[in-house]
């Protein structure tokens, strides 16, 4: 792989580096039992893991035909984040390559960082409990701007500035990455095997991936 030091590379990351969906729908289960509600099922539970906490309860309960008042989802939101906080990564892990991948692209002289709409302050500690964090100069997430995902913003703050001259490439796994991408006017790379419910190829990315380490490969058609 040749030289990446003008490069600078955005990554989205629940269902792009780490699958986080174990957890939350762990997470999901403890909360939705506190309405006397079995455990929810996990391949549809999963459909909604991109789209935060209040929509997996909001799907959980009416899977049960289950209502509830604004107050109590709200509750039950709190909650969900709360229990999230204390253990992320009881379940979660790198998708296969990740660590492998990162490390290459760090030793050949890419500016790594991660763009995700995740809040920030879940984000940095879940890297770090998994040993991830050497890789990235920076993790922006949900709170650390005013807009986030699709606008363009996120990835120019990810990237470090709006004039960076450094070349962009976005990474992710569902539309606001691409969207984000389109605005920023840089290339988007989409990863297969996340959770987004439109399929892959219908998102509009550059490129398609269906395992992580043909990442390489596809940054040198791009940049070269």
């Amino acid at each position: 792989m040749k030289n990446l030091q003008n490069i600078s590379i955005c990554f989205d990351l629940d269902g792009t580096l780490i699958d986080t969906a174990p957890d939350l729908i762990r997470v999901l289960n403890e909360v939705i039992a506190l309405e006397n509600l079995p455990k929810t099922n996990f391949k549809e539970a999963r459909k909604n893991v991109g789209y935060g906490a209040r929509k997996l309860i909001i799907e959980a309960l009416r899977r049960e035909k289950k209502e509830v008042g604004s107050c109590r989802l709200d509750q039950l939101q709190e909650i969900f984040m709360q229990l999230y906080a204390k253990n992320m990564c009881l379940l979660s892990k790198p998708y296969p390559g990740v660590r492998d991948v990162l490390n290459i692209l760090k030793q050949k002289g890419a500016e790594l960082s991660i763009c995700t709409n995740k809040p920030g302050y879940l984000a940095r500690p879940l890297i770090k409990d998994l040993s991830l964090s050497k890789f990235f100069i920076r993790i922006v997430g949900s709170d650390d701007l005013i807009r986030n995902k699709p606008y363009p913003d996120h990835i120019w703050t990810a990237a470090g500035h709006r004039g960076t001259k450094k070349r962009i490439i976005m990474v992710g796994d569902s539309l606001p990455d691409v969207i984000s991408a389109h605005k920023a006017r840089v290339p988007s790379i989409v990863m297969q095997y996340g959770y987004s419910t439109i399929p892959a190829r219908r998102l509009g990315g550059d490129y398609i991936l269906q395992h992580f380490k043909e990442l390489p490969l596809v940054i040198n058609k791009l940049i070269y």
